[in-house]
């Protein structure tokens, strides 16, 4: 169909699905149903989920592992139950499309007081420009298709979330085609580029123990090959930060694990701070990926690229492009023969150990020999993220978790768009007990789709972070049967796993069932924790109690 005989509704679907986007994330609401109604006539998908919000945290993994995501919602109720969801993508660049039907121009005009509204019409619009790179409201038909590219490209150059208002008597409006103006690309300043390439390879020459710490930029700006490259023609070890971890495959000899100042393991803490010379590419310097600001980080030692700029030492070169400076780098670095480092063999594992209770350490060294290339980790926060850091996934890009917004929910749905995104893999979700009752009803939509995660709840009866930060009855919740929600929320095979023999035969039959979800339930102590929780919980004690 030509561009001058679609409907407003038409293009954006098209336009969506140019851009990768073949499933569309939401709940139906009347202002939006003529949109869905589209979509079944269509190639893009829709997903119905439990929730507005999970259908925005849906869309946020979905856009990790594609590029871009998309949810569909209705005005007021729906669109401001994504809010959450929506900051937490801004907050960890991802791209993420948010359609929202709207009450029809003709309505609006004569302004009536019709069912979801809370104020000015444009109010809903005002809040989302809070929250994204771009917001448009397609009311004009003669430049709807205009302000459908500018959103998209908006999303695809600055990796955050854009916002799209359709009114309800507008999807089916005739748009009207207008010559495309080309985008100005964004570009580097050539001169500046060069010398903090050149300046940057002369350093490395004369260094003694240079390295790499590899941040969540190089994963929203899809540079993983380049750091590869990078990485492997420089013979650099490389550490990630925790926003940034998996951006280099985790069994690659090069890489040494997760940094974040003290809350880092000791290998991992040892090599970065006695380097001499730190490459510092995409890292966003937030008290997460510091470990509460703990990173011994000297500038006099730093070469720090991020999106528009690179630092080294106190020089500064100003529009050098992240992924320019990358790339260029790769090329021109001084090519190094010496092998990586042979990593140690695994020690023999003694799991499981008979009527031994689960800890969190021993269900973390389990996990780490289950994982396989095809699987991918969705964590939720609290100490499952905070013990997912010893885990060490096969490929790139195959960790996902809200680790610097940290919203509690975020992995079960999340991990719903992982993989309807990409359906050659399987989720291993990782989510606390808390986390699990804000948003596990989105358990049941893996199991309408066939889908086959394995959801491991880390049951402590309550939330554990807090508890170890001030602890108070107000951090206790309700003892949920998990393994028995398959009764209420479809095909779903549930575990309970109260100690390691439990916990062994759970896990071997999870792995083995590929056509429904599988659930284990670990039932955990209150009082047990990972490292990087204790070490965590440490520096934060203080905040709390007016210390520090």
């Amino acid at each position: 169909m030509s561009a001058r005989y679609e409907t407003i509704g038409q293009y954006l679907l098209k336009r969506l699905y140019e851009e990768g986007v073949a499933h569309v994330f939401g709940v139906p609401g009347d202002y939006v149903l003529g949109f869905y109604d589209l979509m079944l006539k269509g190639p893009v998908r829709h997903i119905g989920t439990t929730r507005e919000d999970t259908a925005a945290f849906a869309a946020d993994g979905y856009a990790r592992c594609r590029g871009m995501g998309a949810l569909a919602v209705t005005y007021g109720v729906g669109a401001l139950n994504t809010v959450n969801a929506v900051a937490g993508a801004y907050a960890e660049s991802s791209p993420v499309v948010v359609i929202s039907g709207a009450p029809g121009v003709r309505e609006q005009r004569e302004d009536p007081l019709i069912h979801h509204r809370f104020g000015p019409f444009r109010f809903q619009r005002e809040i989302f420009e809070r929250i994204t790179c771009a917001a448009v409201a397609l009311d004009d038909p003669v430049i709807a298709f205009r302000q459908i590219d500018i959103a998209l490209a908006a999303a695809r150059r600055h990796c955050k979330p854009v916002y799209i208002e359709i009114p309800a008597d507008r999807v089916l409006a005739m748009g009207y085609p207008i010559p495309a103006e080309p985008l100005t690309a964004e570009a580097s300043d050539e001169s500046a580029l060069a010398e903090a390439v050149a300046e940057t390879v002369a350093l490395m020459a004369g260094a003694v123990s240079p390295m790499l710490i590899a941040g969540v930029e190089l994963h929203r700006r899809g540079l993983q090959d380049v750091l590869v490259a990078l990485v492997e023609r420089a013979r650099l070890p490389v550490a990630a930060t925790l926003t940034g971890k998996s951006v280099i495959g985790e069994r690659h000899p090069a890489y040494l694990g997760v940094y974040e100042g003290a809350m880092s393991s000791e290998s991992a803490r040892y090599m970065v701070e006695q380097s001499d010379l730190l490459l510092m590419l995409g890292v966003t310097l937030n008290d997460i990926d510091t470990g509460i600001y703990t990173a011994r980080l000297d500038p006099k030692r730093l070469v720090r690229a991020a999106q528009n700029e690179v630092v080294i030492h106190h020089h500064r070169y100003p529009r050098v492009l992240l992924q320019d400076f990358v790339a260029a780098l790769a090329v021109a670095v001084n090519a190094r023969s010496e092998a990586f480092p042979v990593p140690a063999a695994p020690e023999p594992s003694d799991f499981p150990q008979p009527h031994r209770p689960m800890t969190i350490a021993r269900l973390v060294e389990r996990l780490n020999r289950a994982l396989s290339p095809e699987m991918i980790v969705v964590s939720d926060v609290g100490d499952c993220l905070f013990a997912a850091i010893e885990l060490r996934v096969h490929d790139r890009s195959e960790f996902l978790a809200s680790a610097f917004y940290t919203s509690m929910g975020f992995a079960m749905p999340a991990g719903l768009g992982a993989q309807v995104a990409r359906p050659d893999h399987r989720a291993l979700i990782l989510v606390g007990d808390g986390a699990f009752q804000m948003t596990g009803t989105e358990l049941s939509t893996h199991a309408r789709l066939g889908l086959a995660p394995i959801v491991v709840v880390f049951n402590n009866r309550g939330y554990s972070t807090e508890r170890f930060i001030l602890d108070g009855a107000f951090n206790d919740i309700a003892d949920w049967r998990f393994d028995r929600l398959g009764e209420v929320f479809g095909p779903m095979q549930g575990y309970d796993a109260p100690d390691e023999a439990a916990f062994e035969q759970a896990l071997n039959g999870a792995l083995a069932n590929r056509t429904m979800p599988s659930l284990i339930n670990v039932r955990l102590s209150p009082e047990d924790a990972s490292e990087a929780m204790r070490r965590l919980a440490g520096h934060l004690q203080s905040r709390v109690k007016g210390e520090g």
